[in-house]
């Protein structure tokens, strides 16, 4: 394993300088220069940029190395070092880097604008409304996880309580609870009530009621994989610590990030943490369009169509493997941008 300071040494030799004549350069002790390179002694960040200038190498390929010594040296005699990096490393995706697509942020703030200057709405009109984006949202949230009803059955279901022949008791199960969960959402919005773990675990149990019902509402004890994704989701003893940091991270941020992006990030956060068993996604999507409508947003539908949901998910698994959220985050406003104008149209 090439270190830190085998790097600088190569770098020196294959610029032919030597010893002195880097450390007259850089202003350097010679004897200082020549503890760096032998690895006794620590190169400090401000000497990373130095070097990185000073060999022309590319300071986010010197400071990466720089840093990888610098937890291995921490990390390599402890028994458990593994285990703690892995908690780090899934730590480390939660600070918030800001989002500067200002023509959506300003697109979604317009739109919002406008919206709040067409409230209140009737209340007959607005329940029709709300009834209306019920069995829309239920019916792609639920599709996009494989669920084969139709939206015309799903309607059916939902308003007439009617059982569909030729489709199974699971998939009426996940039609009338994600229905009943957005119910939920509406009193959560109404009442006001702070998003904690208390309202997650009560939204999950609900998916999950009558299809899984020993798994609703518990975080998973099991290693899981996704199919067909690069993603691996963190191992079981993670859970407790990785929900903690989620929450910490919705408290700190929800008073500062847009509420789009805040929407966007803690979907995509609880998605790629994966705590459940089962229902992980369709409680995601709850979970954002909960923040949305606090914010007075209308119920955002993720498009459950094959060429949009193949996009959902590859922004999704670029956010997870990739470390860039950005193209999620777009992809959410997008199709919340699409909301508001629909609710517009639809309220005027």
């Amino acid at each position: 394993m090439v270190g830190f300071n085998q790097i600088l040494k190569e770098a020196r030799r294959k610029n032919q300088k030597s010893l002195k004549e880097v450390a007259q350069d850089l202003h350097i002790d010679y004897s200082l220069l020549s503890r760096l390179e032998n690895g006794s002694r620590k190169v400090s960040k401000l000497q990373v940029q130095q070097f990185a200038n000073y060999y022309n190498i590319p300071y986010k390929e010197l400071v990466i190395q720089w840093l990888s010594d610098k937890i291995y040296f921490e990390l390599k005699d402890e028994d458990y070092g593994i285990d703690a990096l892995q908690i780090a490393e899934s730590r480390l995706t939660y600070h918030a880097k800001t989002f500067n697509n200002q023509s959506l942020i300003q697109k979604a703030n317009t739109l919002k604008a406008k919206l709040d200057q067409l409230r209140p709405l009737e209340a007959d009109h607005l329940q029709k409304l709300m009834e209306y984006y019920k069995v829309e949202y239920t019916f792609d949230s639920n599709r996009i996880e494989g669920n084969t009803l139709s939206l015309k059955e799903t309607a059916l279901i939902i308003e007439k309580g009617m059982t569909i022949r030729g489709k199974s008791v699971r998939e009426h199960f996940e039609t009338i609870n994600h229905a009943e969960a957005v119910d939920l959402l509406n009193d959560f919005v109404k009442n006001k009530s702070a998003f904690n773990e208390r309202l997650l675990l009560q939204i999950h149990a609900l998916v999950l009621r009558g299809v899984d019902k020993s798994n609703g509402g518990i975080y998973r004890s099991v290693n899981v994989r996704i199919s067909g994704s690069r993603h691996t989701p963190p191992q079981p003893f993670m859970l407790n610590k990785l929900m903690e940091d989620y929450f910490i991270f919705y408290q700190e941020q929800k008073d500062k990030l847009h509420p789009v992006v805040m929407a966007a990030q803690m979907h995509e956060r609880l998605v790629t943490i994966h705590p459940f068993i089962d229902g992980n996604g369709r409680t995601a999507r709850l979970v954002m369009n909960l923040i949305l409508m606090q914010a007075g947003y209308p119920i955002t539908t993720i498009s459950s169509e094959q060429e949009n949901r193949l996009k959902y998910y590859d922004t999704l698994e670029y956010a997870q493997t990739e470390a860039d959220k950005n193209p999620f985050i777009e992809f959410i406003f997008q199709h919340t941008i699409h909301a508001l104008k629909e609710f517009i149209a639809f309220s005027q």
